[in-house]
């Protein structure tokens, strides 16, 4: 679970001792405004939070023949399932970077990060 920071302003001489809390103490459920979505983050958009562009999503989505609405939540879902995918598909390929002792991913490095994890099975084939 990542942890996030949130930044108060302290004054007086008591600003000096406060410490960050640690990753490991557990947090308070966040609360979320009246008449907020379900899931989302108070004051903060959808779009802030993800790191792809949502409107891309969307028209990815509809391109499919199946999809003929969706919501901005399930658009913001797929965003963020798809930004953990490419995470994690890119901290596998770095050790095999790493192992050749070089700091940037190949294309070999994909190729061996989908032939030796399971869970990347289904890629295999497709980037040829």
């Amino acid at each position: 679970m990542a942890a996030s920071v949130v930044a108060t302003q302290h004054t007086g001489p008591e600003a000096d001792r406060v410490a960050p809390a640690a990753e490991d103490e557990p947090r308070a459920p966040d609360v979320e405004e009246e008449g907020a979505q379900p899931g989302s983050h108070a004051g903060a958009p959808q779009s802030r939070l993800a790191k792809l562009p949502l409107t891309r999503i969307k028209a990815l989505m509809k391109a499919d023949p199946d999809v003929t609405l969706a919501s901005q939540e399930s658009v913001f879902i797929i965003a963020k399932a798809t930004e953990l995918f490419v995470e994690m598909i890119a901290k596998d390929a770095l050790v095999y970077a790493q192992q050749g002792k070089r700091k940037t991913l190949q294309r070999k490095d994909l190729d061996n990060a989908i032939e030796a994890i399971d869970e990347f099975a289904f890629l295999e084939g497709t980037l040829d």
